[in-house]
């Protein structure tokens, strides 16, 4: 009997699955859990690496509802996912099990803070539209968030978007709960893992001209049902090289938005309450390129023509570190760590928190850990979720950019009801492949 601690690695062979999911990030992993909790289908998950080595294992981990836009094409499932995650958290809860110890779940709150009359007067204005939306929301004036957060700065143009339900999860955790979960499904010969193991070419039917395989470097993978394509800000290069022989044209414009966070272990000198977020942070995740300001916006120059920006992010993780953010480039898919980018992120955490002016950086060299990921970033803004014109049961689910946590199981819950045929929760028309690019 399969283990659900170990992978459950195939051998080298043809084997044959109802769906193949390329990808193990938080995507791909939620993905497959959704078609083993959702249907009887059999799933295989397929890696180039292993889980987490790409954005996920990277990402700060919060599920915030308080930088989204009323309306906007992606907050309904912004908001779905976000019911989805607070559900799974609430059902472990009763069953006697920790969401904080299995997920790093913490329902923090979040705040969005502005520092200038005309981002309070947004920050206001937003307010009111997520508060008549049907979420907790408040604006609190300066005192009000000093009290909320003594460690802050405020004046008395300083005021924040408090959203009270907004959670914190621990990105790397989650991945692992949901990967084990999944694992109890190998026993009954529905789940399969094939990490390092990338995926090299398509195989097509003579006949159909479906996709009835994929070839990787050790095996041949049947699929009778659906192949997704979740492999984060490498999907659009991956699709390219699968298409080349083929008479499909299509562009997935998915491209690495490389990140920095900076975590600093037990800096138990410091206390966050909450999660926080500048105001500048929503335009930085939406624009690829640098506005004029630097000290209200948080942008930096132009870096080798990589359009840097650098927002003020914070958090508190389960084990009391602290991990500040965040920075947003274009690099291609270098992962290097750029310590100039370290050094802006820590001075403008330092603009907001008096109390990390006190020591230089270099203090804590040996207590500190710096996590570079590479967001999937699309021109649009939107995330790719649904099937890929001309190949009916090959589908995307990439470009979240910097939401995939947040959107995960929204995601995973849609396009597994594209699969199944089920009515959708969420209208994913704004997201679909065909006609977009």
């Amino acid at each position: 009997m399969a283990s659900d601690t170990e992978p459950t690695a195939a051998s080298h062979s043809d084997q044959t699955f109802d769906v193949l999911v390329i990808g193990a990030g938080i995507i791909g992993l939620s993905i497959a859990r959704q078609f083993l909790i959702g249907s009887d289908l059999s799933v295989a998950v397929i890696d180039k690496a292993v889980p987490c080595s790409g954005a996920t294992g990277a990402g700060q981990g919060y599920i915030w509802m308080a930088s989204k836009t009323v309306g906007s094409e992606g907050w309904e499932l912004a908001l779905r996912s976000q019911k989805l995650w607070e559900e799974l958290a609430e059902s472990l809860k009763g069953q006697g099990l920790d969401p904080l110890q299995l997920l790093g779940w913490k329902k923090t709150g979040s705040l969005l803070v502005g520092r200038t009359p005309e981002e309070s007067d947004k920050l206001k204005r937003m307010v009111k539209q997520q508060f008549e939306a049907g979420l907790r929301a408040e604006y609190l004036s300066a005192s009000d968030l000093h009290v909320k957060e003594p460690e802050l700065m405020v004046d008395k143009d300083t005021g924040a978007a408090f959203l009270p339900d907004d959670s914190q999860l621990n990105a790397r955790r989650a991945a692992e709960f949901l990967e084990k979960g999944n694992r109890h499904y190998s026993s009954k010969g529905r789940y399969a893992e094939f990490y390092n193991d990338p995926v090299i070419s398509l195989l097509r039917s003579c006949r159909s001209g479906e996709v009835e395989a994929i070839k990787t470097s050790r095996n041949i993978l049947h699929s009778k049902k659906a192949i997704v394509v979740a492999a984060g800000c490498w999907s659009g290069s991956l699709m390219s090289d699968l298409l080349r022989e083929s008479e499909i044209v299509l562009d997935v414009p998915v491209k690495p938005r490389k990140g920095h966070l900076l975590v600093l272990e037990n800096f138990n000198s410091f206390q966050l309450n909450h999660g926080l977020m500048e105001a500048g942070y929503i335009d930085h995740h939406h624009t690829a390129v640098p506005l004029p300001s630097l000290s209200t916006s948080g942008l930096l120059d132009d870096h080798d023509g990589q359009a840097l920006s650098v927002s003020m992010t914070a958090t508190m993780d389960t084990m009391g570190n602290i991990v500040l953010g965040s920075s947003r480039q274009f690099a291609g898919f270098c992962t290097e760590v750029e310590e100039s980018i370290v050094n802006r992120i820590w001075e403008r955490a330092g603009e907001f928190f008096p109390k990390l002016r006190e020591k230089p950086l270099s203090d804590f060299s040996k207590s500190r850990e710096v996590r570079v990921g590479l967001r999937p970033y699309v021109p649009d803004g939107k995330p790719v979720i649904g099937p890929v014109p001309g190949l009916a049961n090959v589908f995307l689910a990439t470009g979240h950019e910097g939401e995939g946590l947040t959107m995960a199981l929204g995601t995973a819950e849609m396009l597994a009801d594209m699969v199944l045929g089920n009515p959708q929760k969420v209208d994913s028309a704004p997201f679909a492949v065909h006609g977009r690019f």
